[in-house]
């Protein structure tokens, strides 16, 4: 009787091992929050070290939008997004009336556009982008005071044919503020109870931003933050700075190194900013 009740009480906490394990249906989103004044221009570069499907590692997010890269639904299913939010509350695009939605101004060649929701309301920009594992992707936002709104166009580099790539510009009333409110982040979006166990991991850095008429500014301190949702891991996630770059991690056998909300500072020498940008030929921005 006493090895019966000890092989049942054995069976019952491996079933409730099994069954906390699988409570959480992804892998936590983990955040990088850079303290910057306000200002007309973000760039920002990211290096993907470890990735797997149904992955958003996303370089120049602000206060109405953000911008990045995924994989989709295959390794070779990679684009990039660029997403403004309506300056509206609720998840129903269709439910936002059309004097509040967002514009689209300008539309890149090959590039697709459509409403979105879910997730606030605004529209979006995807396209093909073939990023690799350890290549340098890099970012350029700008967001034009515009009177009550602010018009954000955002390039991207390609690397394949060496070349600045304009892919939109959306416009929302903003009650006219510029660019503000910035940070990056990785999501596990696959959400299917196993993606919890894979390692998302990227290297942020050499980030700038710039205020109209001024100079640029490096971002060299950045704030680790992640997501509370109940449904997502809590303890595999890091971040930190090594090699003048900023890191993020979660999921898999993610090793937690430091305290959330604790700011992570870049070594004082810097990267000089980017001079090869596809605006730098204007008189204006000198």
């Amino acid at each position: 009787m006493r090895i019966e009740l000890l092989v049942s009480t054995l069976l019952m906490l491996t079933s409730l091992g099994s069954a906390q394990e699988k409570i959480y249906r992804a892998a936590r989103s983990v955040h990088l929050g850079y303290p910057a004044a306000d200002s007309e221009w973000f760039y920002n570069e990211v290096v993907v070290e470890q990735s797997v499907n149904g992955s958003y590692f996303m370089a120049c997010g602000w206060s109405t939008g953000y911008f990045g890269i995924q994989q989709l639904d295959r390794p070779d299913d990679k684009v990039v997004i660029f997403s403004v939010w309506d300056p509206t509350t609720g998840d129903d695009p269709k439910s936002v009336q059309p004097e509040d939605r967002v514009e689209l101004l300008a539309q890149g060649e090959g590039v697709r556009i459509r409403r979105f929701g879910g997730e606030g309301t605004g529209g979006q920009c995807m396209a093909p982008l073939a990023w690799k594992i350890g290549e340098t992707n890099r970012f350029l936002l700008r967001g034009e005071v515009q009177d009550r709104k602010t018009a954000y166009t955002a390039w991207v580099f390609r690397n394949d044919t060496r070349q600045w790539w304009k892919l939109a510009t959306f416009r929302t009333r903003t009650g006219g503020q510029p660019l503000k409110g910035y940070y990056s982040f990785i999501e596990d979006f696959r959400r299917d109870g196993q993606s919890v166990h894979d390692v998302r991991r990227a290297r942020f850095g050499h980030g700038w931003i710039r205020p109209a008429g001024g100079k640029w500014l490096a971002l060299a301190q950045a704030r680790f933050t992640a997501s509370n949702a109940e449904w997502e891991s809590k303890e595999n996630i890091d971040a930190g700075a090594a090699d003048g770059w900023f890191y993020l991690a979660t999921g898999g056998d993610t090793k937690r190194t430091r305290e959330l909300r604790s700011l992570i500072a870049l070594p004082a020498k810097l990267a000089p900013p980017p001079v090869d940008l596809p605006v730098a030929a204007d008189p204006s921005w000198r």
